[in-house]
């Protein structure tokens, strides 16, 4: 592979990946580097692919597959981590639109990882069910059936979420005029 072509690759699908690399790792940093193997691997690898229309998909298995392999190491080999302050702890007035965002963000990070990547892939993504099945190697069945339960997992942790903060995350229906809408 010429260095225009994977210039292009990295170009057309750095965003996209680096995006969903922090809703698989833990920190800013595991998601750099997970982004950054991938296309170490790209580079290694990506000339064995045959259909390059199939290069997005490729990255983002290989993204997947990455995360897991030290998931797996994780769990043998575990790592103490300092604990980090968050962005959002650090600002004085957040703005209110950051802190939902925040909140689902960090609501979804709460998932566990089969629900997750789905539902990432699917809602931030915009992946067809075909495309998140390649991806994570399982049959369109188990994509809609972990959409399904993610999605109602997400659901209670973020109804936990507004318990917790006092009704301050903004609903996604309006519960001021729930009598008026006759």
């Amino acid at each position: 592979m010429n260095g225009d072509t994977f210039q292009q690759l990295v170009d057309r699908h750095y965003t996209a990946l680096y995006r969903f690399a922090p809703t698989l790792a833990k920190s800013e940093a595991d998601a750099a580097d997970l982004t950054q193997q991938t296309f170490f691997l790209w580079a290694s690898k990506g000339n064995q692919l045959r259909d390059r229309s199939k290069a997005k998909a490729w990255l983002f298995t290989t993204l997947y597959r990455e995360f897991l392999g030290r998931r797996r190491h994780e769990v043998r080999f575990p790592k103490v981590e300092l604990e980090e302050i968050r962005e959002e702890e650090m600002s004085i007035l957040p703005n209110v639109n950051a802190l939902d965002s925040g909140t689902i963000l960090q609501a979804l990070h709460e998932v566990e990882e089969p629900f997750r990547a789905p539902l990432t892939l699917f809602y931030l993504k915009d992946f067809s069910y075909h495309e998140i099945a390649e991806v994570l190697e399982v049959p369109i069945g188990t994509v809609m059936s972990r959409l399904s339960r993610g999605k109602a997992l997400l659901r209670q942790r973020l109804l936990s979420k507004e318990e917790a903060l006092g009704n301050k995350v903004v609903s996604f229906q309006s519960d001021k005029e729930e009598g008026s809408h006759g």
